[in-house]
């Protein structure tokens, strides 16, 4: 079985020796590597069902690592099912134009920050000035599709209905009330000014001189701006336990690994032309890595953030006012809180899988080459 380390090892010497990287990424590919291998040593752990003591390698718990936060991703998708309001809910998603990769390129943190505040600011406004309710929203930041191409975009979670203007009353909405082009004109009027001010306040120092920051705006704003409302396919719970598996990971999973052999990697990706289904798709090892190591987010910047009244310094006392205002007390609890099981090899009842070690000592410097200078684009915008 192959993983995403397994082509790390592979491939990570030659991509850092030829690409350059940010600090964050080289430091993403060298935890994958070592999580879970002797490099990260090993805790001794007692069977949850004989208590038999056992060994367990450590996890690097880095938030790129497709094989870490299992627990943390299961305890934050029952946090978000206790705040499910007895309403109906949109799945909002903005798409930034593809000319947008350019600031991607030299200054993700600011271009990342610029669309989730968009793309949350964008709900609320247009909830305040058509529907004239406060809404609330959970913006969750995307950088890739199912190809692991770069596609930059925002997925918003949307509960169909706010606070009146002074708070008295709940104003419920109908989905197709939230009007699609109002929000794509918004989020497009947003971002750009988010651009042009951190281009004034020299928050873009970064770009490469043949650039203009102007010429990027106006090419982009020709292009059509595509915003996606419609109520998710299960509702709130399918659609935040779709987006939970990304909120600790990014680009790709190790079940859609599929083989690497030759220095190429195939794996699954869903083809959204042909009904979703799920193809096979092969690249080469080194544009593998490149796509992944892409979408590694800037160090310390949060992906998830939320907006109204679903925003983090009242979220609890609003939710409890809007069920009181919908007339629907708080749903009692369901399961017991999430606790991971813990078993010994021989109550698991499954084969091991094959340990991976760290590379070798000859191999593992060659992750720690100095960090190249970001190449010039040489096409102006």
């Amino acid at each position: 079985m192959v993983d995403l380390a397994d082509i790390v090892r592979g491939e990570g010497a030659e991509y850092l020796r030829t690409h350059f990287v940010r600090s964050e990424q080289q430091k993403a590919l060298y935890d994958i590597v070592r999580c879970r291998t002797e490099a990260m040593g090993s805790v001794t752990v007692p069977c949850d069902k004989c208590r038999t003591e056992y060994p367990l390698f450590r996890s690097c718990r880095n938030r790129s690592c497709p094989s870490c936060q299992s627990e943390a991703r299961h305890k934050w998708l029952e946090a978000r099912g206790e705040e499910i309001l007895p309403v109906e809910y949109l799945q909002v998603v903005f798409n930034a134009p593809p000319g947008l990769k350019v600031l991607a390129q030299y200054h993700p943190e600011e271009l990342y920050g610029i669309v989730i505040r968009a793309a949350g600011q964008a709900v609320i406004d247009v909830g305040r000035s058509v529907l004239e309710a406060q809404l609330g929203c959970q913006v969750h930041l995307q950088t890739w599709g199912q190809n692991m191409a770069y596609h930059l975009h925002a997925h918003c979670v949307v509960p169909c209905g706010g606070f009146a203007a002074d708070g008295s009353r709940w104003v419920a909405f109908d989905a197709d009330d939230l009007p699609r082009r109002a929000l794509q004109r918004r989020f497009r009027a947003l971002v750009c000014k988010g651009i042009r001010e951190a281009m004034a306040q020299g928050r873009l120092r970064r770009l490469p001189k043949t650039v203009s920051v102007e010429k990027l705006l106006d090419r982009t704003r020709m292009r059509e701006w595509r915003v996606y409302a419609k109520p998710p396919f299960g509702g709130p719970e399918k659609l935040y336990e779709y987006l939970s598996r990304y909120v600790y990971r990014v680009a790709i999973t190790n079940d859609r690994i599929e083989s690497y052999e030759n220095h190429r990697v195939a794996f699954r990706c869903r083809d959204n032309r042909h009904g979703y289904e799920e193809k096979p798709r092969t690249l080469e090892g080194q544009e593998f890595v490149r796509r992944f190591v892409m979408h590694v987010p800037p160090r310390g910047f949060v992906r998830i953030r939320s907006y109204g009244f679903l925003a983090n310094r009242n979220r609890e006392r609003n939710i409890e006012r809007a069920r009181q205002l919908i007339g629907a007390a708080r749903p009692p609890r369901g399961a017991e809180p999430f606790k991971p099981l813990r078993l010994c090899p021989a109550c698991s009842g499954r084969d091991q899988r094959t340990v991976h070690f760290a590379p070798r000592p000859d191999v593992a410097p060659q992750l720690d080459l100095p960090l190249r200078p970001p190449p010039i684009t040489p096409i102006a915008a």
